[in-house]
This record gives structure tokens, sequence and C-alpha cells, in this order.
């Protein structure tokens, strides 16, 4: 995969990653949520749907030919949140606060800024754009 599809590829994974964890700020209370935990409000299809959303984010990350221990980190995080989110409401509490997708973000923008630095140099967002709160469009 050349720099321009690997840009684009993280792009999708931040899109995917906002849209299901901090998409809304909710009024009030100031925090972010995403479709996520609004999905899990479905019984049983909800956190079915939630859950092989996150997987294609998985999958879009392991194109980046990830170290076992990232992959197993990223595998981890959802399948905790989908665990604990088919837990009604308690649930549903859990996945607005832990955001498994935004987690996973995280993992990968980290992993590249160390094995890739030709990527970082064409990434607007350095790479850092869970830290700094960016909204890639």
């Amino acid at each position: 995969m050349n720099t321009s599809s690997r840009l684009r590829n993280l792009n999708r994974i931040r899109r995917i990653s906002r849209f299901m964890d901090t998409a809304f700020k909710l009024p009030l209370i100031g925090i972010r949520i995403g479709w996520d935990p609004i999905l899990g409000l479905i019984p049983g299809a909800g956190d079915l749907i939630a859950t092989a959303i996150s997987a294609y984010v998985i999958f879009l990350a392991a194109r980046f030919r990830l170290p076992n221990g990232v992959l197993g980190q990223m595998i981890f995080n959802v399948l905790l949140e989908m665990v604990i989110g088919a837990i009604p409401l308690l649930g549903d509490i859990f996945d607005a606060f832990y955001k498994s997708n935004v987690r996973n973000l995280a993992l990968l923008e980290t992993h590249l800024q160390n094995q890739l630095p030709d990527l970082q140099m064409q990434d607007r967002l350095h790479l850092d754009s869970v830290k700094s709160g960016n909204i890639v469009t």
C-alpha cells in the first residue's frame, strides 16, 4: 500500500471511529457520544451492528500490518465493549464512556507515528488526531 492509500485508509478509520464514539455532544453535560451507545439501545441487533462496525475498523487497521500485541489490544477493546455492552442500560452507559473505536484509533496512530514517518509527514493531523481532538471530514 502506498502512502496516499494508507492516508485514505487512516482517514476512513478516523471518520468511522468518531461516528461511532464521539459524533455528538450532549447538551448541558457536555459529554461526547457516538452511534455506538445509541445503537446499543436497540435490543439484540444494536450491539451486534455496533460490534460489526468496530470489527470493520479493526479489519481496516490490520492493513497496516500491526504487530500482534497492538491488534490483540484492539480486539480486546471491542470484545470488552461487546460483552459489557450487552447488559441492558448499564452496557449502554459503559459504551458511552469506554469508546473502544477511539481507543483503537489511538493505538493505531501511536503505532504509525513510530513505524511510518513518510505517512506522518503527509498527514495533516500529524497522527495525533485523538489526542488533539481534531475531526476529520
